[in-house]
């Protein structure tokens, strides 16, 4: 029975109360991570890749705690968090000879996933230095590339955990609330794009842009143990008009809110962003939907 607490996506039940009161008293010298683990395994709370979501459950836990339903053990240690503490990317010397020229000279290109090999230092260096946003570690599964042109990089694209709930995208693949909770690890976001600034080649970006969504699905696999059926990307309006991704066949589904996490009375505190996604499958709402791949 639902106790009317909601943490994340979780809703709060007499059943999970239960289950972690239990669960604290038969394991009396467990930390909280321990028994998140523990709760993760038993409820089933995992990531796609088998993982448990132990520090969305440490939070949930908490909530619980706080609310008076559940007694955790006193916390044992402060862990840093290494999100905050990571450093920013070192530069990196490389060359920066203007290329300019046509895109059929500069042909062929070769997209290389560097997620957790040697060259992640150096796509992070580049997105730091010359990205407008500059180097965030991603959240979640995500995949890094660099696009070379024989030795040279020419451009980065990064790709992370798509966001959980955007009207338009979901108005768009047409899945109700629980489906898309269930199914969303199927689909994934064009979190970073850099043309790096001395590579002048016209029609090079929506070239990158049609050739990334071919490769995509099956190095998420790869890595992840699924595909993905789906991109999606946001666009600041207020400094681009996306032409690149509509010239290589992304569909403009709508625009943002501007409503960050930190919104109060839903007024708009960001930039309004342009909403572009591209089908990686004819039968992307199929599956996404709830249907076998």
């Amino acid at each position: 029975m639902e106790i009317g607490i909601k943490y994340r996506t979780r809703v709060g039940s007499t059943e999970d109360i239960d289950l972690i009161n239990s669960l604290v008293a038969e394991n009396p010298n467990d930390s909280r991570y321990c028994l998140s683990v523990k709760f993760c395994k038993m409820t089933g709370w995992l990531q796609s890749n088998g993982t448990p979501k132990d520090m969305m459950a440490r939070g949930y836990m908490l909530a619980l705690h706080r609310a008076g339903y559940i007694n955790l053990p006193p916390k044992r240690k402060n862990p840093s968090n290494p999100f905050v503490l990571r450093k920013k990317p070192c530069a990196v010397d490389i060359d920066r000879t203007e290329v300019k020229t046509n895109l059929k000279k500069l042909l062929p290109l070769d997209f290389v996933q560097v997620r957790r090999t040697s060259s992640e230092k150096l796509f992070n260096s580049l997105i730091e230095s010359h990205h407008y946003l500059g180097y965030v570690q991603p959240v979640g599964e995500h995949l890094k590339y660099i696009v070379y042109a024989g030795a040279r990089p020419v451009a980065c694209l990064a790709f992370s955990s798509a966001a959980r709930h955007i009207g338009p995208r979901d108005a768009f693949v047409g899945w109700d609330k629980a489906t898309r909770r269930k199914n969303i690890h199927l689909i994934c976001y064009n979190q970073r794009f850099l043309i790096l600034p001395w590579i002048n080649v016209k029609y090079l970006a929506s070239h990158i842009l049609s050739a990334i969504v071919k490769i995509i699905s099956a190095d998420w696999k790869r890595l992840y143990n699924h595909s993905v059926y789906y991109i999606e990307t946001f666009v600041d309006s207020a400094r681009f008009s996306g032409t690149c991704y509509r010239a290589a066949g992304w569909a403009y589904l709508g625009d943002t809110k501007g409503l960050g996490k930190d919104s109060k009375d839903k007024i708009p505190n960001r930039s309004i962003k342009a909403i572009y996604g591209y089908p990686l499958s004819k039968d992307f709402r199929k599956i996404l939907q709830g249907g076998n791949p």
